[in-house]
């Protein structure tokens, strides 16, 4: 490890703090993990686990590349995961159907077909006949859809578990405090102090999703613009096979859990850190969920959540090293957190052990000129 005596410092145990760690352990490196709940909760155990970069419609072309690159990466991470946790997090990437009720959406679902293909990605239009056969559960009312290939979704709170597993099993000392602040010169990063004493770390990563910004110890300028974007779902409990594969309808998305769950969301909601499971949340999930298949109205709601994305202005994460030495970020994934948490943990992990910032570019704090602001206001003390 570049670092000395690689003593490297996780701050956020979600699904990306965890990824993190787990990629650092098994390159050598010791490793803790802080964090103010118990591991792979908030967003990580919040969200649907989709992993769906093309699906998403994520036009930034950055976004799409690592986007596309950590899907290509998932098989890979999750054995590695199971191979030292002994856990199966339930991977997947089957496809994800696109569903129209309107001549607009279809015509929409067209283009989006034509772009695909373009790019070289595998995908299928299909007529009313043909999405209904492959999804009989829909209303009769459908046009048609459209398939695309190699997405798909992964249990995210097995994942979560599993990677604890894992991270344990290669000896990433976990622990939970109240408080937690990074500890710094002018310079650089000389570790953290928690309610549980100091613990000095030649690297520090900020993996704290949507309480990024809110780290103490950080030099404000350091400091990356994440808020918080609420996301409420529900789980209805179905029959295995109500549903196949996951169903993008007018207003929503269901994921057949293949536990006798089918996962409807998600709101974006921009109202702080309120958690809440609200009234008119749960109305507009389930009034989308029984346009697109009308059967789920005998169905039992069996549990209803919310969670909080980071979001940033741009839209895009921010990842990799920061102009406070041994200082790096993790944070701001917004709806694409489990998805990128294989390419996230390769990127930092790089970052830290070869000093690398290929690929970083993009989703530095520079892209604000905050990290330029701050390494001359560090150069000037």
């Amino acid at each position: 490890m570049q670092v000395s005596g690689g003593d490297v410092v996780v701050v956020g145990a979600g699904l990306i703090g965890l990824a993190i760690a787990f990629e650092l352990a098994e390159r050598g490196a010791s490793v803790r993990v802080y964090d103010r709940a118990e591991p792979g909760r908030g967003a990580s155990w919040a969200g649907a686990g989709m992993l769906a970069p093309h699906s998403e419609r994520l036009e930034d072309e950055a976004m799409l590349g690592i986007g596309a690159s950590s899907l290509a990466q998932y098989p890979g991470f999750v054995e590695r995961v199971r191979a030292a946790s002994g856990m199966d997090s339930r991977l997947h990437l089957d496809g994800i159907v696109h569903t129209a009720f309107d001549s607009d959406r279809l015509e929409d679902l067209r283009g989006i077909e034509r772009a695909l293909h373009a790019r070289g990605v595998a995908c299928d239009l299909l007529d009313r006949r043909l999405v209904l056969a492959a999804e009989p559960a829909l209303s009769p009312g459908v046009l048609g859809g459209l398939v695309v290939h190699g997405e798909g979704w992964v249990d995210n709170r097995r994942l979560g578990r599993a990677l604890t597993a894992a991270c344990q099993a290669r000896g990433v000392r976990m622990a939970r405090s109240a408080e937690i602040a990074v500890e710094c010169d002018s310079r650089r990063a000389l570790g953290v102090r928690t309610s549980l004493g100091f613990v000095a770390a030649s690297a520090v990563v900020n993996a704290c999703g949507a309480w990024a910004a809110a780290l103490e110890g950080v030099p404000p300028l350091c400091r990356p613009p994440v808020e918080p974007v609420k996301g409420q779902m529900l789980a209805i409990g179905a029959p295995d096979a109500f549903l196949r594969r996951t169903t993008w309808v007018p207003g929503a998305y269901l994921v057949p859990r293949g536990d006798g769950r089918l996962l409807v969301g998600a709101t974006m909601e921009r109202t702080g850190f309120d958690e809440r499971v609200t009234a008119a949340g749960v109305h507009g999930l389930l009034a989308a969920a029984l346009a697109a298949a009308p059967s789920l109205g005998s169905f039992t709601v069996t549990e209803s959540w919310a969670g909080l994305r980071p979001g940033t202005p741009d839209g895009r994460p921010f990842i990799g090293p920061t102009a406070l030495e041994g200082f790096f970020l993790a944070t701001g994934h917004f709806r694409n957190g489990i998805l990128l948490a294989p390419a996230t943990a390769r990127l930092v992990a790089d970052a830290i052990e070869k000093g690398a910032r290929h690929g970083l570019e993009a989703f530095g704090l520079a892209r604000f000129g905050t990290e330029e602001a701050a390494a001359a206001r560090m150069a000037r003390s």
